[in-house]
This record gives C-alpha cells, sequence and structure tokens, in this order.
C-alpha cells in the first residue's frame, strides 16, 4: 500500500520547482556591460588633454551640444550636459587621476529619452600606444532604463546595451578625427 508521503514528497517536489522556474522568468533587470575602444594617431598626453576636460563632452561626443561643470576636474563636479533635442544630462566625477590617464564618472539621474539606462557609470582610459599613439577605452555599466519586469522594447536590456555602445563608437571616432586633425 502506498502512503501519503510516497505520493505526497514528488507533488511537492514538482511545486518547488515549478515555483523556482517562475521566479527565474520573473527576475528583474541584470547590469550590463559595453567598452569600446580606438587607437588614435597622437600623443597620449594630446589624447588625455581632450579626454581628461571633464567639462569637455561637447568637443567629442556628438549629441552633446554644451557641457557645465561646477568644479572642473576636482572630483565631485558636477556636469551638465545639454543634449541635442533639448535634453540634459548631469554626471557626477567619481574618480580622477591624471598621472594614470583614467577618470570615472556616474549618472545622477537618469533621462531614459537620452540615453535609456538606469544606474550608469562609466570609466575612461588613454594608454601609449608608442610614442605617438594612444589607446582610448571606454567602459561603462549600467542597467536598462525599465527596471521592472516586462520593459518595452526602447527600454531593454537590448536597446541598453545598443544605445551605450553607440554612443561610444561613434564618439570614439569624432575624438579620433579631432585628435589626429590637431597635430
Amino acid at each position: 500500500m502506498k502512503s501519503f508521503a510516497n505520493v505526497a514528497a514528488p507533488a511537492a517536489m514538482f511545486a518547488v520547482i515549478a515555483l523556482c522556474t517562475q521566479a527565474a522568468e520573473a527576475h528583474g533587470p541584470t547590469r550590463q556591460k559595453a567598452e569600446e575602444s580606438i587607437v588614435i594617431n597622437a600623443p597620449p598626453a594630446k589624447v588625455w588633454a581632450m579626454v581628461g576636460d571633464f567639462n569637455g563632452l561637447d568637443k567629442w561626443v556628438p549629441p552633446v551640444e554644451a557641457s557645465s561643470a561646477t568644479d572642473g576636474n576636482t572630483v565631485g563636479s558636477v556636469r551638465t550636459l545639454s543634449i541635442t533635442g533639448g535634453e540634459k544630462l548631469n554626471e557626477v566625477l567619481e574618480s580622477y587621476d591624471a598621472a594614470a590617464m583614467k577618470l570615472s564618472y556616474k549618472m545622477r539621474e537618469p533621462n531614459t529619452k537620452v540615453l535609456p539606462v538606469n544606474n550608469y557609470s562609466s570609466t575612461v582610459t588613454v594608454a601609449a600606444q608608442g610614442a605617438n599613439a594612444s589607446k582610448v577605452t571606454w567602459r561603462g555599466a549600467f542597467y536598462r532604463g525599465f527596471m521592472n519586469n516586462n520593459p518595452p522594447a526602447e527600454l531593454n536590456d537590448e536597446a541598453a546595451l545598443k544605445a551605450v555602445s553607440g554612443l561610444y563608437k561613434v564618439s570614439l571616432e569624432k575624438l579620433k578625427k579631432v585628435a589626429e586633425a590637431a597635430k
């Protein structure tokens, strides 16, 4: 004769597996990362002079029309970026190391009309590639623009990755043109 325990155990195990599957499908967003690099035929000091200017994105990031920073390259400085189309973004300088040619910043509050992300932070570095060339690497980490489950297509993980990677690529290409033309 079968006991209740023999029948209930497999049923309970099935229920636990089903709940775990539902929980896995219902998770929120995961941290995304993007990284783009470019080699520029210009000395590292010249490239760093542009990249290391926390208030200078309007010179090499195409959608940025104007920039103002509260305290230049000092950690804690807040820059306000005026974006094509009238939107604004505020970012804070988290770390700045001129000797290592590296700076990190974080977006203060999201503006998903400009960039479909949340909790965005980024690091830009310049590294020597010989005496007259530089490698610029731009890394970012972020969450998609819609922080709950079932995001609309324009605020999902793929849209966030595409937007950030696209911004990095077009900006680094412009930086290359500007830096190489200024020889």
